[in-house]
């Protein structure tokens, strides 16, 4: 059963209803004039920018339209394509200095190109003439003395490669008796072909260089002693005297050259407690290419200045070009031990008198040649 309600709360609730129900309307009436007035305001606003907006347009259009801007903008786009056509010309020009450098670099290529194989002409021409003109091995002794620029009567190559042995030398040990690298040696013979006025390379060996000394004795035609003066020199070893006087009858450049290499012998035999090599060791290596009879030349040694080269005969020019003088100095014995000992004699009989004749040379060397420029280090 519903409950009673009292009439002062009936008056009440009906007096808020229409309190709210009045509220509510002039809230709907504040907030559509509230919207209208925004419309309104946004609508003279756009109108304004657009006014705005197309004034500024005429006016930029009016400037446009003006001769002195129109010149200005003409000059603009003229100096924006002499811009264009300075750096269009500037990219030419350094192509064209790319070209020109590339056709200097292809011209010195060609030349590098022509040397070698001038080079290897020469060394082909060595080959099949046993020297070319510019060897200092394989040719008379008096021959390498006057093409070299040196006025020393002595070849250049022996000072260059006794001032090394001396300087930094002497106590390598078996020195002019130890095992050189054969392919060294070949290069340094090409080398010395080449330019006999040329200084040592660096980082050769003293093996090797001794090694080189012991190559170009034994390339001369004819032995340090001459074949003229081999009897008289091999019967004088017992004399100092004697020896001595017939020593004088070598030529100047036999008996300078002689008198050099001994004394370098000398200084090595001096240092024989950390080298092994006393004077004796040494005139046993050394003998047997200073001092040799007709038809009995150390031959062995001709390897390291004349090899022939192995060229096919109906192999292609591209492929002869290719074939460098330094591939056909190292062709030889390539599969071979690389430091392969040189043979003393050839498997000829060992002339102990020619021994006794170095020893001799070695051991008295200031008195045998007392009156020579005796060498000085």
């Amino acid at each position: 059963m519903p409950s009673a309600v009292s009439p002062q709360w009936q008056e009440k609730a009906s007096d808020f209803f229409q309190t709210s129900g009045f509220k509510i309307k002039e809230a709907g009436n504040s907030a559509g004039t509230f919207v209208g007035e925004v419309a309104k305001d946004a609508k003279v606003n756009v109108a304004d920018a657009a006014e705005k907006v197309g004034s500024v347009v005429k006016s930029r259009w009016a400037i446009f339209q003006q001769p002195s801007t129109r010149h200005a903008m003409q000059e603009r786009f003229i100096a924006a394509a002499a811009t264009t056509s300075m750096f269009l010309r500037k990219g030419f020009s350094e192509t064209k200095e790319k070209v020109v450098v590339g056709k200097i670099k292809v011209e010195e290529v060609a030349k590098m190109t022509a040397e070698k194989s001038k080079n290897l002409l020469t060394d082909i021409e060595r080959w099949q003439k046993g020297v070319a003109s510019t060897d200092v091995f394989g040719i008379p002794i008096e021959l390498a003395v006057q093409h070299q620029q040196s006025s020393t009567p002595i070849p250049t190559i022996l000072m260059k490669c006794a001032d090394s042995l001396i300087l930094s030398g002497l106590n390598s040990l078996e020195l002019f008796k130890a095992q050189g690298d054969k392919k060294v040696i070949r290069q340094l013979v090409s080398f010395y072909n080449q330019d006999p006025n040329a200084s040592l390379p660096e980082g050769v060996s003293s093996v090797d260089i001794a090694a080189l000394i012991k190559c170009y004795i034994a390339s001369l035609p004819e032995p340090l002693t001459t074949f003229e003066l081999f009897d008289d020199i091999r019967n004088a070893r017992s004399s100092i005297h004697l020896m001595r006087n017939i020593l004088k009858k070598l030529p100047t450049v036999n008996y300078m050259t002689l008198e050099l290499i001994t004394a370098l012998l000398l200084r090595v035999s001096q240092k024989s407690l950390l080298n092994k090599m006393d004077a004796r060791s040494l005139a046993m290596e050394m003998a047997p290419i200073i001092m040799w009879q007709k038809d009995h030349r150390p031959e062995h040694y001709k390897q390291f200045w004349i090899q022939p080269p192995k060229l096919d005969s109906k192999a292609s020019l591209d492929s002869a070009s290719s074939y460098t003088a330094w591939d056909m100095l190292s062709e030889d014995g390539e599969m071979k031990d690389a430091s392969s000992s040189i043979p003393l004699d050839d498997g000829m009989p060992v002339d102990f008198h020619a021994i006794e004749v170095i020893q001799c040379l070695i051991e008295h060397h200031n008195a045998v040649f007392t009156d020579a420029n005796e060498t000085v280090w």
